[in-house]
């Protein structure tokens, strides 16, 4: 599969329009239904070489999501994309926009950008509510100004109808990987390329993938695991647990669970459809009236899928996935269910033989003397 930068520049060659969106949950489909093509800038740590111009603008001590997007967007922004988009999110991606606006300018390769600010208290509070519909509104004039394009009902309609119908299949992949069914490395990496992708081409790619997993070996014996963290660790690692017999029976991963997991209500009102989506979204700790939710939520789902293991892919320096995880192991234990923490940097993906181990060890302890291991 073809690295970020690549795709990017064969979207451009296409004739896409780009707007490079951060963090994970930006209004996807209210962009599309202006004619652009949203790409969402993350997880590139396997495809950025080098940070030697976002190590200019950001602390060492920033965690890889922000070192990789900044380097893209400082380094290549201005050929590869036409606009961006944010919201706020943890403290670190929340100035991010004023850092690579101030990088672009001085190299004179400024790029238009949109903001909206999402409220970071429950949207059952009135004022939280009518704010966010106000900064969708302010969005919606934003974007025909940009476009030249009135805003439609009709188109948006028809953009969150596509939207919804990615987040179902996505959906349907991840059951057929959870059953055996599907590899949950070739899972996550097919899922993962939505973000570079237009979202009719990403449709094609999860049907034919879904259409592929139909006859295979459940292989539902092997003991079930459920990952979690803002990413998922290198597809190597990926490979690796179901090298040692681990089946992937859930995921709370921020790139991939998180983005997909909650459809709302399909409508051509784009202040209603989002006030559903940030109101009700699966708890994610990048938004966060909805964290609150998140042991509750991992709770339950241990229990549906009849998990055995835990396994949280720390991002270095993500102190808000962090600060969760003493409360989560201690409600973990107590379901009968092994954790192991794997904290991932920049630097790791270099050297990966550590975390192999720790994955064979965590499997001979859930395998329990059975042989588990593929053939």
């Amino acid at each position: 599969m073809k690295g970020f930068p690549a795709c990017l520049e064969d979207l451009k060659a296409q004739g896409h329009t780009l707007v490079g969106c951060f963090p994970l949950y930006p209004p996807l489909e209210l962009l599309h239904s202006f004619g652009l093509t949203p790409v969402v800038l993350w997880g590139m740590r396997e495809d950025i070489t080098s940070l030697a111009l976002s190590d200019r603008h950001l602390q060492p001590y920033a965690c890889g999501v922000a070192r990789c997007l900044s380097e893209l967007v400082i380094s290549r922004g201005h050929e590869l994309l036409d606009a961006l988009f944010m919201y706020n999110a943890c403290d670190t991606l929340r100035n991010l926009p004023e850092i690579l606006q101030a990088a672009l300018i001085r190299d004179g390769r400024e790029l238009p950008l949109f903001r909206m600010h999402i409220p970071a208290v429950p949207l059952e509070r009135p004022y939280a509510a009518s704010y966010l519909k106000d900064r969708i509104r302010l969005l919606v004039r934003e974007l025909e100004a940009f476009t030249g394009r009135p805003f439609s009902q009709e188109r948006f309609l028809k953009s969150v109808s596509l939207y919804s119908r990615r987040r179902r299949l996505c959906g349907e992949l991840e059951k057929a990987a959870a059953e055996g069914r599907f590899n949950f490395a070739d899972c996550a990496g097919i899922i993962l390329a939505g973000s570079r992708m237009p979202v009719e081409d990403h449709i094609a790619a999860l049907e034919s993938s879904i259409q592929s997993a139909g006859g295979r070996d459940g292989g539902g014996e092997r003991p079930g695991v459920m990952l979690s963290g803002i990413l998922p660790p290198p597809m190597i690692l990926l490979e690796t647990l179901e090298h040692f017999g681990l089946r992937v029976a859930a995921n709370d991963i921020a790139a991939l669970k998180r983005s997909y997991a909650y459809q709302p209500a399909e409508t051509g009102d784009p202040e209603t459809y989002y006030e559903d989506f940030y109101r009700n979204h699966y708890p994610c700790t990048t938004i966060l009236p909805s964290a609150d939710r998140r042991v509750d939520t991992i709770r339950r789902i241990v229990r549906e899928r009849d998990v055995k293991g835990f396994i949280f892919i720390g991002e270095k320096f993500c102190e808000y996935e962090y600060f969760e995880i003493p409360e989560m192991e201690k409600m973990l234990r107590k379901e009968g269910v092994q954790v192991l923490q794997l904290e991932m940097s920049m630097d790791d993906i270099l050297n990966l033989d550590a975390y192999r181990t720790r994955i064979e060890a965590f499997s001979e302890m859930l395998c329990q003397g059975r042989q588990c291991k593929e053939a």
